[in-house]
């Protein structure tokens, strides 16, 4: 499709408590120095793919994570709190083990009783990656930065996707990406948790 747009949504570098497989949420944790070094390698990448707009989440490990890609490229970054990862109200802080174990039946549902529902993460991150969009010129390439939860949340929501059908897309590595593309259709996923440079695919799809 002649002049069609694409949205890459890159999730920040590694934190400390990724390592220990705690719950981040909305609490704002700084990037390890491997988190800020993924960082720089994912953004040299990225750079060659000369991105008209870079739009991060405002929590910390997401501004950090963009700073790299604003670095490599000379770019601005607008930043907006509707990109953040989802609220997880108890859950914060907590291991996996340990909510597990303290909320059984939350668990099995991952929903945790004082935390933003999965679909309010969608509607917000979708309302925001459409706004980049609204404002990206024909052919060009923007780059959200975000977190792992909010940009599955938001994929699905942007590709129309039922709410359970969301959780079919595995999960996200630190500083891998994905990417949606207009088609004659509407918006597509391209690629998901990617970390090498897209390539034209060959095949007899359009």
């Amino acid at each position: 499709m002649s002049g069609a747009r694409r949205v890459v949504l890159w999730r920040h570098g590694q934190t400390q408590w990724n390592l220990e497989k705690r719950f981040q949420g909305g609490t704002d944790i700084p990037l390890t120095e491997t988190g800020m070094a993924e960082a720089k390698a994912a953004a040299a990448r990225l750079a060659t793919l000369q991105p008209a707009v870079i739009v991060a989440s405002d929590l910390v490990r997401a501004t950090a994570t963009a700073d790299a890609l604003v670095e490599a490229t000379g770019r601005s970054c607008a930043y907006d709190p509707r990109l953040r990862e989802r609220f997880g109200g108890s859950w914060e802080g907590l291991t996996q083990a340990e909510i597990r174990d303290a909320y059984p039946a939350a668990w099995e549902q991952w929903q945790p009783a004082d935390g933003e529902h999965e679909a309010e993460v969608g509607e917000r991150v979708a309302a925001a990656i459409g706004d980049v969009v609204a404002d990206l010129p024909a052919g060009e390439l923007a780059v959200v930065v975000s977190h792992g939860g909010a940009i599955r949340a938001g994929i699905g929501r942007v590709l129309g996707l039922q709410q359970p059908l969301w959780r079919c897309f595995g999960p996200l590595s630190n500083c891998a990406w994905s990417v949606l593309g207009e088609s004659a259709a509407g918006w597509r996923l391209l690629e998901h948790n990617a970390g090498t440079l897209p390539e034209p695919a060959l095949s007899d799809d359009r």
